[in-house]
Parts: C-alpha cells; structure tokens; sequence
C-alpha cells in the first residue's frame, strides 16, 4: 500500500511538473523573441551544470565557465540572426578550450578539452537552433512558429507512443546495453504516433502531407537517437539521472534529451527544403547531370 502512494505521488509530481513546465514553455514559444531567447539561455545554464557534474563522475573537468561563455556567444548569435557568425564564434571557443587547459586545466586534458568542446555543441548550439527555426520566415509563412509546435507534438506523443506500445506489446529490445527498457515496437509505435500527429499539426497551417510525414519521421527518429544518446552518457559516467531539478522527471538534461538533436536537423530540413529549397533544387539539378 505504501507503495502504491509513493507510485501515484511521483507520478503525480511528474504530471504537475510536466504540465507546468510545457506552458511556461509554449508561451515562451508564441511570445518569441526575448521571451524564447530568454527560455533557452535559463535551460541550457541549468542543461550545462548537469552536464559538468554528470563528466566528473568519468573523472573529466569540462569547463564550467568556457562552456557558459561559449554559449552566450552563440546565444547572441542565434538572437541577431547572425549565422555567418557561427563559424567564428566555433573557431574561438575551440581556442579558448585549449587556452583555459594549458593555463587553469589539470589531467586528463585532451579529455576535458574534449569534453568541453562536446558541452558547447551538445548543450548550446544544438538547443539554440530554437530560436533560428522560430524567427524563420518567407512569402508562404511568416515565422516557424507552427514548424516549432509540430516539432513539439511529435516529440511528445513519440514518448507517448514508445512508453504505451513498448509496455503493451514490446518484446525485442531496441538498444540492450544502453537502454534496456526500449524496444523495438516500443519505437515504431513512437513513430506512427509523431506522424499523426505532424499530419494534423501540418494541417491546421496549410503544409503539405508529404513534408509532414517527413518531419514527423524526423522527429520520431532523432528524438529517440537523442534519448538514447544522454542515457549513454550518463550510463558511461556512471549515474542514473542528470540531476533532480524536476521533481518525477530528474534533471533538465533528462526532460530535453529528445530535444537536442530533434531542434537542429528540423531547423534545417524546413530551411533548405521548405523555406527555401536550396538543397533540393541542388540535388535535382545534379541527377540531371548524371542522366
């Protein structure tokens, strides 16, 4: 019996937080602007503590304070809308790594200038790309505002997805070692749930039914690499959770995993093969060529 209530008060804890933190979310989302830049930079500091913390487990010493000012840079970047800035803003984060071990740093150092390289890429500009998919616009859409809630629905129903058709019918694991209690048709029905999903969302705002299959299937995948890619971190370190910020969910870095990855490669596909078609018309212009 004292079980049970401990199971319903987590679960409860975690809908609470869940609920909570989704609206303040989706309202710094619609807000836009200050209020989505704002958002970011609270989620990747607290993203960017757990990840330092996680790394000392394995005996590494990213840099806390390179890392943050890496992130500001890029922050600053993504605000003004600046991408031809990114490579040098890279270029100088990667030197301030190597400066801050060679003159504050101890051992291992090629592991922490490693790894605090990986925390600006993985904890910064991945999550930053948020605010480039938001402010995009062109003649047919005025910002990316409904390619951001059709991201969110299918990463969100993907966990639906996997968590109810793994608990029912799930037999043959998906990822053993890492992850042991994912499986295979867990993850497929992840995925049909974010299609569905991307198909209605895409059609409330007039998108095709092709690029929202495309973008749900995107989604549905780079969401679960993404889950999958911070329970192998954290297993490889060592610890169970990121942290416990969230109460019922662990950590920042627990609740955003399937984000991470999901935020860029949809900020890239709607740039180069919605918003512009810069890509496509390359690729189709060069099959062409060969025939």
């Amino acid at each position: 019996m004292e079980e049970e209530k401990q199971g319903l008060n987590k679960n409860a804890q975690r809908m609470l937080t869940g609920f909570l933190l989704g609206t303040v979310v989706m309202c710094c989302i619609i807000v836009g602007k200050f209020a989505i830049l704002a958002m970011v930079l609270t989620i990747i500091f607290l993203a960017t503590k757990e990840y330092v913390k996680i790394l000392k487990h394995k005996g590494f010493f990213p840099s806390f304070k390179v890392m943050i000012l890496a992130e500001l840079l890029l922050a600053w970047v993504a605000y003004i809308q600046r991408f031809d800035l990114v490579a040098l803003v890279l270029s100088l984060c990667s030197i301030g790594s190597f400066m801050w071990v060679l003159f504050c740093g101890r051992q291992p150092y090629i592991a922490n200038v490693a790894t605090t390289l990986l925390g600006i890429v993985y904890c910064g500009w991945f999550p930053l790309h948020l605010i480039f998919l938001r402010n995009m616009h062109c003649a047919r859409f005025d910002s990316g505002l409904g390619f951001v809630v059709l991201m969110f629905t299918s990463i969100l129903l993907t966990d639906t997805g996997c968590y109810y058709v793994g608990t029912k019918f799930g037999k043959h694991k998906l990822a053993p070692v890492i992850s042991p209690n994912k499986t295979i048709e867990g993850s497929v029905g992840g995925g049909i749930f974010a299609v569905i999903g991307a198909l209605i969302i895409g059609y409330f705002f007039g998108l095709e039914w092709y690029f929202s299959v495309i973008a749900g299937l995107l989604c549905t995948v780079f969401a679960q690499i993404g889950d999958l890619s911070e329970s192998l971190i954290k297993r490889d370190a060592g610890v169970k959770d990121s942290g416990h910020s969230l109460p019922g969910h662990g950590g920042f870095l627990d609740r955003t995993d399937s984000f991470i990855f999901t935020i860029p490669m949809m900020y890239y596909y709607c740039y180069y093969f919605i918003f512009h078609n810069n890509l496509l018309t390359d690729f189709i212009h060069f099959l062409r060529g060969l025939f």
